[in-house]
């Protein structure tokens, strides 16, 4: 209970419980270890954690844990999607993009996937969310989630602004208000830098929607 008094994140670092607990146990790493095996804290992997179920005041931000999971990364693709409510279904697997290899971890909390994206291309379209307890995360803006989908989404091809709407229709369900209001000038500079010819056909059918409504 101590420790959940100084520790007010969901998801914490090895060094921050050595820290805390350095000078009230002689072997840190046993004690961590015996906390882990007794539910009083979950190892997300080695290094990471967080508190067991009994002292979470609310569930663990997943968004944070996967920005700690793997850095450097940001929160993308369907997860995005439906955290900003812009697809219908419930996601469960958190979805992120990172300037690494491609790498998933299944952990107590959930399973978390990376794919990697070009550098160029990385740091557009990046909200910073802050909340009092857990601090900054990464999330995608809605612009480049749907962005990064359509580029991961390597099954369709080349597609026509006549098939992209049926693409963003069918096969996402996203609806086409919600396209509309997003915003194409983004859109566009996020295509030129994935150099995706189906990314700048959204930018070219957003703005042809929106002149014609």
């Amino acid at each position: 209970m101590q420790l959940k008094k100084e520790i007010t994140t969901s998801v914490f670092t090895h060094e921050r419980l050595e820290t805390l607990l350095s000078d009230r146990v002689s072997n840190v790493n046993a004690k961590i270890s015996y906390m882990v095996k007794k539910g009083e804290l979950i190892r997300l992997k080695k290094g990471i954690y967080a508190f067991g179920a009994e002292y979470q005041q609310e569930p663990v931000d997943l968004i944070t844990a996967a920005n700690m999971l793997y850095t450097p990364s940001y929160v993308s693709y369907e997860y995005a999607l439906s955290y900003y409510g812009l697809i219908p279904e419930r996601v469960y697997e958190v979805t992120s993009a990172t300037l690494h290899s491609k790498k998933s971890f299944e952990t107590p909390i959930g399973r978390f996937t990376y794919k990697p994206v070009p550098l160029q291309a990385y740091s557009l379209g990046i909200d910073w969310l802050y909340d009092s307890n857990n601090g900054g995360k990464l999330i995608a803006t809605p612009e480049k989630a749907l962005c990064d989908k359509i580029r991961a989404d390597r099954g369709i091809g080349k597609l026509s602004q006549e098939k992209l709407s049926e693409y963003l229709m069918y096969d996402l369900r996203i609806d086409w208000e919600e396209v509309v209001a997003l915003d194409a000038t983004l859109i566009s500079q996020i295509a030129q830098a994935y150099r995706s010819s189906n990314l700048t056909n959204l930018a070219k059918l957003i703005i042809k929607r929106k002149k014609s409504a």
